[in-house]
Order: C-alpha cells, then sequence, then structure tokens
C-alpha cells in the first residue's frame, strides 16, 4: 500500500502511526474529526489504498463515515478502536469495515495487518481476472460473476462479509471448517478465541436469510469443530 488515510482524534497515536507508516514508505494524511475525514476519504482525486479510522470521533463517529464512505467507494477501512466486544466488531464490518483493530496496539500488529489486508486484496484482484463460475449447492446457486445468490428464481440480498463467507462454505462443502479458518480466510486474519464469536454471529445471519422453516439448514453445525455444507 501507497497511500493511507488516517482519521483518529487521539492526536499523540496519530502521529505516531504517521511517522511510522512514513517510515515504511507510505504516504499518509491525519484528520482528527469525521466530518473533515469523510470529506478526504470521498475525495476522488486522493486515491487512498486504506482508511484508519478510529470508532469514537467528533462530529461525525466512526461507523457513520465508514456507512458513507461505502456509499461512493470501495477502498479498504480499518476499525481502530478502544472497543473491543463482538456486538462493536459486527457492528463495524456490518458498516463496511474490513479489518478491526483493538487499543492499544502495538505498531508491529498494525503494520502486520495491512500487510494481510494488502495481500488479500491482491488475491481477489487476481482471482476477478480469471472467469469465475457457479457455485450449487442444494437449491443454492451462487453465480461468482456477478455476486448473485439466489434459490431458484428467489435473489437473496447478502451484505459484503456474508456474501464471502457463503462462498468460503459452498467452495469447500463436505469440509469442517473451523471458526479460525473462517476468520482467517474470510476476514483475513487470525483472531484470538473471543474473536471467532464474530462467525458464529454471520453464521446465524446466514441461516435467516437462507434457511426454509421447516427444513434441514444449509449450514451444519459440527459441535466442537466448526461449520460444514453438506451434500
Amino acid at each position: 500500500m501507497k497511500k493511507i488515510l488516517i482519521i483518529e482524534d487521539e492526536k499523540n497515536l496519530a502521529r505516531f502511526v504517521e511517522l511510522e507508516l512514513k517510515h515504511e514508505g507510505i504516504e499518509t494524511e491525519v484528520y482528527f474529526d469525521g466530518r473533515s475525514g469523510l470529506n478526504a476519504a470521498i475525495d476522488e482525486n486522493k486515491n487512498w489504498d486504506l482508511i484508519l479510522l478510529d470508532l469514537m470521533l467528533p462530529e461525525l463517529n466512526g461507523l457513520e463515515v465508514a456507512r458513507r464512505v461505502r456509499q461512493t467507494s470501495n477502498v479498504p477501512i480499518m476499525m481502530m478502536t478502544a472497543r473491543d466486544s463482538v456486538i462493536d466488531r459486527v457492528s463495524g464490518f456490518d458498516h463496511g469495515a474490513d479489518d478491526y483493530i483493538t487499543k492499544p496496539f502495538a505498531i508491529e500488529e498494525l503494520l502486520a495487518r495491512i500487510r494481510a489486508l494488502d495481500r488479500r486484496i491482491n488475491i481477489e484482484s487476481q482471482k476477478n481476472e480469471i472467469k469465475q463460475t457457479t457455485l450449487d449447492y442444494r437449491d443454492l446457486v451462487v453465480e461468482k460473476e456477478n455476486r448473485v445468490v439466489r434459490r431458484g428464481d428467489l435473489i437473496i440480498e447478502l451484505t459484503k462479509r456474508e456474501y464471502e463467507l457463503l462462498v468460503e462454505l459452498m467452495s469447500n462443502q463436505n469440509i469442517v471448517l473451523s471458526r479460525e479458518v473462517l476468520l482467517n480466510n474470510v476476514w483475513g486474519y487470525e483472531g484470538k478465541e473471543s474473536e471467532t464469536n464474530i462467525v458464529d454471529v454471520y453464521i446465524r445471519y446466514l441461516r435467516n436469510k437462507l434457511d426454509v422453516k421447516g427444513e434441514e439448514s444449509y449450514i451444519q453445525t459440527v459441535r466442537g469443530m466448526g461449520y460444514v455444507m453438506r451434500t
């Protein structure tokens, strides 16, 4: 990554991160409130590679900034916050965040997460250059070229993260995937044991949207191991 936007109201932290990123040869800009940060984030002339976004900001909070950025841009967003509950992390992802780092953090961890996110973006870009196929499971079909999920003629609306989780499961039918593997493959990082609860939350989201009352769930739970879609 060559150009990173930092939106953080803790000035000492923002300046420290800025200096470390510049030391890595990365161009940065820093804003200390949500409104000015949002204006910079959606500036088409900036061409950001990543936005480091604090959750608690004056004027506009980080969730609102992320939501508005996602209306016009797919630039990667990494949340930086002291709030580390599952609900906070899920809310961040639902508003468009691609990763989440909890304060206080070591600069080495931040740099490692940035590199991991950059690798994931490059891999996805390479995959998009290859003609995609459809995935089938029971009466579910994923049209990967246009990111459509349907059951028969019914189009099922999924968020970006729900879609990626479903594709991961459907691409590995009959293979039990642990929460840790799903967290790494879908969210792009290895999390603490508590962070794997995010996977459980999104599995529940998927089941609520996919499952038909009275029929077996599309996604089976293997106790103590993880989740699987069995043929």
